[in-house]
């Protein structure tokens, strides 16, 4: 949570001069295979980034597979067409780079940093593996033993393990891809195959299914000619038509409670349902009133329910289940996450964000307020996108969910063109009759 100091209470503050979003060049260029690649070169370092995004994630894994679009993404780890088990970390680290890869909703990537004269050789390690991946039952059950001790480590065995992140969507969504556990059960995770290894990697690792993003210190001709000679003889095959995982708003409030024996106290998430990302008009407001609720000391939650009541611990908000609201296509949600003393209840934690909340929806927002909160995103938003890797990443997930790369760069302008009104009718939405809530209390339920 980024901090920021100051009241909330001023009848005006002075707005920064306005951060100025990077021009970026952008070379980009399809295969006959239905690869898609974005070259963005920056003579400022000699380093770059190469990232390759598969539109395949947990929302689209079967009944009975829970947890397979994270476990192949440690089998894309075990081996190549051409290469041992270790060596493609050999390869990167041995030339001074890193590496790594992650599963999240809608999408798996692997990416890697490196000086800018090894771009062949990373454009090769990710063409490698693309081609084809060492499936044997020997890796298979390694990789699920490993991703079984990460989900004991990060789940089982942590205070707040997998909160609210995996224990909120089933009180928010009804379908199964909404809901399921995307860490997966042990059962499921012991009962895969090779076979549906190889059935998944034919079906989601097709070279149409994904966009690799190449930034850095690199001629786009050359990147281009590498692309085609590691990459165009790679055979293309049908890819998934991707199903809508869209449900109906909720109409009355769905509550439940968790119990953790690790958590030294008790917490409280709240979850609304926010507008189709694909339609940035209507849902950057909710990202703007994420942070007008709970970002910084002068946020609307965090100055009443941490410093004047003092009747809380931690106030956090966001959009988007793993906590970035640009990375999920719909529904994504705007979630409020309280954790609070025993002795404050979760009723008063609930009346006191429907309280705030109103409050917004009906006096709208302070002067200064919007300027303020959408400079300090923006300022965030360009640290993340200075790095290589960072506007690789990025530049690779508008290009895969909206295909448009270029929002990398509109996105500050965007943003600067919410108005008050906008973020003031967001929160008028945020009602309890259409929320979920999930508490958490500590110990176990029996």
């Amino acid at each position: 949570m980024t901090s920021h100091k100051g009241s909330g209470r001023l009848a005006s503050v002075p707005v920064p001069p306005r951060a100025r979003t990077p021009s970026l060049t952008l070379d980009r260029f399809s295969l006959d295979n239905g690869l898609r690649v974005v070259v963005s070169p920056d003579r400022t370092s000699p380093v770059v980034a190469v990232a390759v995004y598969y539109d395949v994630g947990m929302r689209s894994e079967p009944e009975g597979r829970t947890g397979f679009a994270h476990l192949f993404e440690h089998m894309m780890f075990q081996g190549s067409a051409s290469l041992g088990k270790t060596e493609h970390f050999t390869y990167v680290q041995g030339s001074g780079g890193t590496l790594n890869g992650s599963t999240h909703l809608d999408y798996t990537n692997y990416y890697e940093v490196l000086p800018s004269n090894a771009t062949e050789l990373a454009l090769f390690l990710e063409a490698d593996r693309m081609r084809s991946i060492a499936l044997t039952q020997e890796n298979l059950d390694n990789q699920v033993a490993v991703v079984q001790n990460e989900i004991r480590v990060n789940v089982q065995n942590r205070p707040y393990g997998g909160y609210p992140w995996l224990k909120l969507p089933p009180v928010l969504y009804d379908s199964f891809a909404n809901t399921h556990d995307g860490y997966g059960s042990f059962v499921d995770l012991e009962s895969a195959t090779l076979e549906d290894a190889a059935q998944f990697f034919d079906r989601y690792y097709a070279p149409g299914n994904a966009v690799l993003t190449v930034v850095g210190d690199v001629d786009p001709d050359q990147v281009r000619t590498w692309v085609e000679e590691q990459y165009g003889d790679i055979p293309g095959r049908a890819t998934p038509e991707r199903p809508s995982f869209s449900e109906p708003p909720l109409t009355a409030e769905r509550r439940e409670v968790a119990h953790d024996r690790l958590a030294p106290a008790p917490a409280v998430s709240m979850a609304w349902r926010t507008p189709d990302p694909a339609d940035l008009a209507t849902f950057l407001p909710y990202v703007v009133l994420a942070e007008v609720l709970t970002d910084g000391d002068a946020a609307r939650l965090q100055d009443r329910m941490l410093l004047r009541d003092r009747s809380v611990l931690s106030v956090g908000g966001y959009v988007g289940i793993m906590g970035d609201p640009l990375d999920a296509r719909d529904p994504t949600p705007l979630i409020v996450d309280v954790h609070h003393p025993a002795e404050t209840s979760a009723d008063t934690v609930l009346a006191t964000v429907d309280d705030e909340i109103a409050r917004l929806a009906e006096g709208g927002l302070r002067d200064g307020e919007l300027q303020r909160t959408v400079a300090r995103m923006t300022a965030r938003y360009l640290r993340e996108i200075d790095p290589a890797l960072g506007r690789a990443q990025q530049l690779a997930v508008f290009e895969q969910q909206r295909d448009r790369a270029e929002l990398t760069t509109e996105l500050p302008d965007l943003l600067a063109q919410v108005v008050a009104d906008d973020v003031q009718a967001a929160a008028a939405t945020l009602r309890p009759d259409n929320r979920a809530v999930l508490e958490l209390r500590p110990g176990s339920d029996q």
